[in-house]
């Protein structure tokens, strides 16, 4: 097979370098299919790895990229053939394994999930790890009882690509969807993606008793830290909040009030080490009833590979709304 080009991630002297490079399917990290990639995405993950601005990888060097999608060029595993359409996402891509930004990746088939009937790999990574968590989120609060019926639900950090595609699917499986956001002046666009109401971070009031007036029936949240916290103070008995990120904070500071005396249940999302089984129901879902509406709207940007490098520094500093495609080849 020919040499490839690749966008990988290496340390020197305790420092992040990252660049284009061309290598060869053998100096890929083991794995049973090899996969001819055509797009992959941009995660604020990804912008932390490429960056140096967090500890992403767990070993050097690797190709960056949480999420890809393309053709089986080659299977040693019998779930898949040549010329089948796959996605991965998660799974220690750009952690342990070598990641999307690369014309090829050899990975484990047990990571490797069939594209949906009927949907596109670009498609595919519109959606990518933020929609999957966004689905996996939906589908565990409704394994715990969720229901639209049970009132409303708050998305936090609602214009980010998770936020986005939380609103549009819950909005889709007919839930009341409150978004939360510290950008006032995408409010429009929040409605206009499945938003029945939107409130502007910096206008609410957080409150301090160890509970207040019961506002929603779940939750998503991508902000921990005081924001989660005010959930735990919020939700109505029995809801769901499902903690997904911690893009304000990592801490945690509440009572067990609101846990004992409403009910409310705390789920915790990990996207990445998402069993098999769970991995394929939450994919299938996605493609069926789940299956985001406005996709036009979440993920309107598309970039060429040569222009990643330059795209990176808008989601470390909070400048992007919904989600960016990246065309591999």
């Amino acid at each position: 097979m020919e040499n490839f080009r690749a966008y990988r991630i290496d340390q020197e002297d305790k420092k992040i370098v990252a660049g284009f490079t061309t290598m060869n399917v053998n100096a890929l990290t083991d794995g049973d299919v090899v996969i001819k990639v055509s797009h992959s995405t941009i995660n604020y993950k990804d912008a932390l790895a490429a960056t140096g601005a967090g500890r992403i990888l767990r070993t050097f060097p690797l190709n960056g990229g949480i999420d890809l999608a393309g053709t089986v060029v080659t299977s040693s595993a019998d779930d898949f053939s040549e010329g089948d359409a796959v996605l991965v996402n998660g799974c220690g891509l750009s952690e342990t394994l070598d990641g999307g930004y690369a014309e090829y990746a050899r990975v484990p088939a047990s990571a490797v999930v069939p594209i949906p009937e009927g949907m596109s790999a670009a498609e595919a990574m519109q959606i990518g790890t933020a929609g999957f968590t966004a689905a996996l989120a939906i589908h565990r609060m409704e394994q715990n009882g969720q229901l639209p019926e049970n009132g409303p639900v708050v998305v936090t950090g609602a214009t980010g690509g998770v936020g986005s595609i939380a609103v549009d699917m819950l909005d889709g499986r007919g839930y009341e969807v409150i978004a939360l956001t510290g950008k006032a002046e995408q409010a429009s666009y929040l409605t206009s993606i499945g938003a029945r109401r939107v409130l502007v971070r910096d206008e609410v009031d957080f409150g301090k008793r160890p509970m207040e007036r019961a506002e929603w029936a779940g939750a998503i949240d991508n902000l921990g830290g005081e924001t989660l916290t005010w959930l735990t103070r919020t939700t109505d008995y029995g809801g769901n909040i499902a903690s997904i990120g911690l893009a304000a904070s990592h801490e945690l500071n509440t009572t067990v009030l609101p846990f004992i005396l409403r009910a409310v249940c705390l789920l915790g999302i990990n996207s990445v080490d998402t069993p098999r089984d769970l991995r394929l129901a939450v994919w299938h879902r996605i493609g069926a009833d789940l299956k985001p509406g406005h996709l036009d709207k979440i993920a309107a940007n598309t970039i060429k590979f040569d222009e990643l490098p330059g795209a990176f520094q808008a989601f470390i500093d909070g400048n992007v709304t919904g989600r960016t495609v990246v065309e591999i080849v």
